[in-house]
This record gives C-alpha cells, structure tokens and sequence, in this order.
C-alpha cells in the first residue's frame, strides 16, 4: 500500500469532510478507485461514523447508454435521491477504467440521462447550502487516467499526491495556509460589482453585486485552488474564447468560442465537437446560462491532464461553467447540467473589477 493513500485518506476524512461521531458517510466509486475506498472508510470508522459504499463495477454506464430505453433514461436514481436526502456527507472518488468508454455513444442519450438528475440535484443544492451535508469529491490515481494525461501512472500518483498537498509533512496545515491566502481575495472581491475579462478573443463583463465569492481551499473539491462567485443571471455579456479543449465524459471539444446577451449563450462554436456543445447548451432552460465565474490559484498544478477536478484549478487560468449555479454564492440558476469550460490569462489576460485592474497576466495585483 501507498503510504501517500492512507495520507489521502486522512486528510479527507479529518479536514475536508469533518467526519465525526454520528455522521452518515456515504462512499461513491468505481471499482478501480478501491485502495482509497478501503482506506477512507477504515478513517470514517475510526471516528465513529455510519458508513455506507456504492461501488460501481467496469463498463455498466456502457451498457446503459447502449440498451436504455426512454423510460429509462427518464428515470432518476433513487439511489442518489435516498443518499442525497439522508447523509450528512458523501465522499466521491473519481478514477477511471477507460475514459473513453463514452466516445461512441449517442450525446443526445447521455444528455437525456442528465436531465432526469434534476430532482437529487435540487436536493443536494438544498442541502448543501444549509450546511446539512458536505461533499468532497477527489480523483484516486489510475493508469487509464493517467493516459489521459499523458504520463505513466508513476508520474501521474506523484502529481496528483503533490496537487493535493500530501507530498507535505502536514497537508492539513498547508491547507489551511491556502485558505487564508484565498480569503484575501475573497474579500476584495465581495465588494465589488461588476467583473470585466480581456484576453485573446474574449471580451466579456458580468455583474456580481449582491452574489457571494467562495474560497475553495479543500473542503469540496480535493485538490482545490480557486475562488468563484455565480453571477447575477442576466448580466453575463460579450464573448469568450476557451483556450482550452473543453471535456465531457472523455469526449473533446476543441476550440469553444461563446457569446452572451443577456446572460445568455445566444451563438456558440467549436473546431471538434460542435454537435455535442450544442447539445450540452440544449440539455434544459437552465444550460445556455451561466452557474459559475471562477478564477484558478493553484500555481502548483502547471500541466493540463483534461481532467477538470485539475486543470480548473491551475494558477493562471479562468473558468466559466454553464448550467446549475452554486446556491452558496447566491445563483439562482438551475440545470441538470453544471460543465465548466477553461480559458488561460498568462499571455496578456486581465480582469478588472469596477473598472479597476486587479489581475495581469495570470497573477493577481491586490
């Protein structure tokens, strides 16, 4: 066994959900991820949790996209709407077999599928923002998604465990080192109103008054590394150009240019991909509008794995996702869908807020 797994595991059990004596944890992973499962409920036990495990086995999201029929599609869990009413956290584990298992499947099922998560979503939502759940979502280390990445899987452990700050004597204080550096930010930001960014073809402003700026510092997502606020809805205007392919369970979109009126994607294009952007941007009333404007700080992460739970993180980076809003900051949106899309300030990027320049070149100026 890794000694960086059981490290992991820790550090999410301890620090980023909290885990305590009565809480209802619930594990969520494919089989691959099962090192990180084992060892992160051996850490729930011991602090004297209710755990409950859903582990999925290789290739059955394959057979249902193939043979569902409409009624099935339709349909909603009524797994995830049990765990999502009845737990006070839930700890999900990213790690592939394949990542492009979803490559030949028809986009018009998989966003089918997608709506009918609406109901447990809204129920998380609810959830989450009155602080009766929390969530974490990490990535374990696999070979599939180490290819994805273009690494070998030693390469790719060190570079998740080094993201993750569990290369660190101790993560939990790094963590929390990181947390008080984002507040700064965080604070500046929740006083200003309107955020205008310029970059390489991208030219856009939307409105922030009255909306809430949330540090991630590890608590939600794991790594983590960015601040982001859900815009007014109707405010959202101009044009951006993501510099960035754009990921959609393992399927690319190259080269994704959107403008807004409104708050509303009105025109969209891709090089690759177009047919699937468009679908994503049609999954429901919710999914030509905006849920999140984010900026990445996590200067540690320097490669694009085309993994998002990373690279949105990347320090010196943007990201915008389309659909479902984040209650905390104040969205009001609602989608089944929430995908983010990422766009790189380095060469030239700034961001002002009230008119005032506070971020050049991928750095901040405050």
């Amino acid at each position: 066994m890794d000694k960086r797994v059981e490290k992991m595991a820790e550090v999410l059990i301890k620090y980023s959900l909290g885990i305590k004596k009565g809480d209802y944890l619930f594990i969520g992973a494919n089989s691959v991820s099962a090192p990180l499962v084992k060892e992160a409920y051996r850490q729930a036990i011991l602090q004297g949790a209710l755990v409950e495990t859903l582990i999925k086995l290789d290739g059955l999201s394959e057979i249902f996209y193939k043979n569902a029929t409409d009624e099935q599609l339709n349909t909603p869990s009524k797994l995830s709407k049990f765990a999502f009413e009845n737990m006070t956290a839930y700890l999900y584990l990213w790690g592939e077999f394949n990542t492009k298992q979803f490559s030949n499947i028809d986009s018009t099922k998989v966003t089918q599928s997608l709506r009918s998560q609406k109901e447990w979503r809204e129920i998380y939502n609810e959830r989450t923002k009155n602080g009766d759940m929390r969530w974490c979502g990490t990535q374990f280390p696999t070979q599939a998604d180490a290819q994805e990445a273009n690494m070998s899987l030693s390469e790719y452990e060190d570079f998740v465990y080094k993201a993750c700050l569990i290369d660190k004597d101790d993560p939990i204080a790094e963590w929390k080192r990181v947390s008080n550096e984002q507040q700064r930010i965080v604070e500046y930001l929740n006083t200003r109103n309107v955020i205008h960014v310029i970059s390489k073809d991208t030219d856009i402003t939307y409105k922030v008054s009255g909306r809430s700026w949330v540090n991630c510092d590890g608590k939600v997502n794991f790594p983590d590394g960015e601040v982001f606020t859900g815009p007014i809805e109707d405010s959202v205007n101009g044009h951006i150009r993501f510099s960035f392919p754009g990921i959609y369970l393992g399927k690319e979109i190259e080269d994704i240019c959107l403008t807004f009126e409104k708050g509303k994607v009105v025109k969209a294009s891709a090089k690759k991909g177009e047919e699937l952007l468009n679908a994503l941007l049609d999954t429901d009333e919710g999914s030509r509008h905006v849920g999140e404007c984010a900026i990445g700080t996590n200067y540690g992460i320097d490669k694009f794995t085309r993994n998002m739970l990373f690279d949105e993180k990347i320090g010196g980076t943007i990201h915008m996702a389309i659909g479902d809003g984040i209650p905390e900051t104040g969205s009001k949106n609602k989608s089944s869908l929430h995908w983010d899309m990422l766009c790189g300030m380095r060469d030239g990027g700034e961001i002002y807020a009230d008119g005032k320049l506070f971020y050049k070149d991928g750095k901040f100026l405050i």
